[in-house]
C-alpha cells in the first residue's frame, strides 16, 4: 500500500508532537550580566566590560581569587555597577548594583530573563519605630541562584547571582 506525500507528512508531523510531548522542557535561561554568566572567563568579562578593572581579592576565600569591576554599565535599562568573581579562571558570582528608583523596571526585565521567581516578597523588618520595607526576589536553577533585594528608602538595589555557597563562602574570615 502506497501513501501520499500528504499521508506521509502527516505521519511525520504526529511523530514529531508525540516526541516533542515526551521531551525535558528547557531549562531556565542562564543567569548573566548583559552576556557574562556564571562559568565565564575573565577574557569573557573583559570582551563584554572592556572598561573592567580585574585584580586579585584583597582577603582570602575559598569563593573566589579575584574580582573584575566596572562601574558604569547597563543593566535591564539601569545604569549601574557590577563586581564579577572568579575563582580558577571561572566567573562563580556577579553583583549589579543599581538605584532602587529603577526597580521595577530592573524586576521585570530579570523576570522575563530569568523567568518566574522561585520566590518574590515584601516584608517588613526591624524593630518598632524603625521598621523598613525589604523586597527580595528568588530564582533558583539548581546550585545557581540569583536574589534580587532592594530596600524601601535606600539609594542601591543589588542582585546577587552566585554558584554553590559562594554567598556564605566569601566573606567568612579565615
Amino acid at each position: 500500500m502506497r501513501r501520499s506525500n500528504a499521508a506521509r507528512l502527516d505521519l511525520l508531523a504526529a511523530a514529531f508532537s508525540a516526541a516533542a510531548f515526551f521531551v525535558a522542557p528547557p531549562a531556565a535561561a542562564a543567569f548573566d550580566a548583559n552576556g557574562v554568566a556564571l562559568g565565564a572567563s575573565e577574557d569573557d568579562i573583559k570582551k563584554r566590560f572592556p572598561s573592567a578593572y580585574c585584580k586579585p581579592l584583597e582577603w582570602a576565600s575559598r569563593a573566589a581569587e579575584r574580582r573584575c569591576d566596572d562601574a558604569k554599565i547597563s543593566f535591564g535599562g539601569a545604569e549601574g555597577r557590577v563586581t564579577f568573581y572568579l575563582r580558577k579562571a571561572v566567573v562563580q558570582a556577579f553583583d549589579v548594583r543599581f538605584d532602587t528608583k529603577d526597580l521595577d523596571r530592573v524586576a521585570n526585565q530579570l523576570k522575563s530573563r530569568y523567568g518566574k521567581p522561585v520566590s518574590e516578597v515584601k516584608e517588613a523588618v526591624g524593630p518598632e519605630g524603625k521598621v523598613r520595607e525589604l523586597y527580595k526576589v528568588l530564582w533558583e536553577n539548581g546550585a545557581d541562584r540569583a536574589v534580587l533585594t532592594a530596600q524601601t528608602g535606600q539609594k542601591r538595589a543589588s542582585l546577587l547571582v552566585s554558584r554553590g555557597n559562594f554567598d556564605e563562602e566569601i566573606y567568612r574570615v579565615r
